[in-house]
């Protein structure tokens, strides 16, 4: 269950935000998928939570799109992240009109339970 969150500047257009919260579950989904928790298409509550701020005043940042990801440290995830990193960025190129973005793959140790 990856955590994602998206920091934004003010000026990046509504319509970039929609097409990013639309878009995003499925690519991470995609790009996060291994034989420990295996992606069968199918998204269900709790299975990607996207959380969407604007920069702040006292924030500083040289892109206009900042994607964090946290999803549980699996070997077979960590063995590939760079490029699992660079393929996601390719899709939400191919996906989303946005060029001047980041993305930064985080796998800690970590556990997640939630209500059915």
């Amino acid at each position: 269950m990856p955590l994602v969150e998206v920091t934004y500047a003010l000026h990046v257009p509504e319509t970039t935000l929609h097409a990013l919260a639309e878009h995003l579950p499925h690519l991470v989904s995609v790009a996060v998928e291994c034989a420990e928790e295996p992606y069968d298409g199918d998204l269900q509550p709790g299975d990607v939570e996207l959380r969407f701020r604007p920069l702040g005043p006292y924030d500083r940042s040289g892109l206009d799109v900042v994607i964090e990801i946290r999803s549980k440290y699996f070997d077979s995830r960590a063995a590939d992240r760079q490029s699992r990193v660079d393929n996601l960025h390719r899709a939400i190129t191919d996906h989303i009109s946005l060029t001047d973005f980041g993305i930064y793959l985080s796998l800690p140790v970590a556990a997640w339970a939630q209500t059915e």
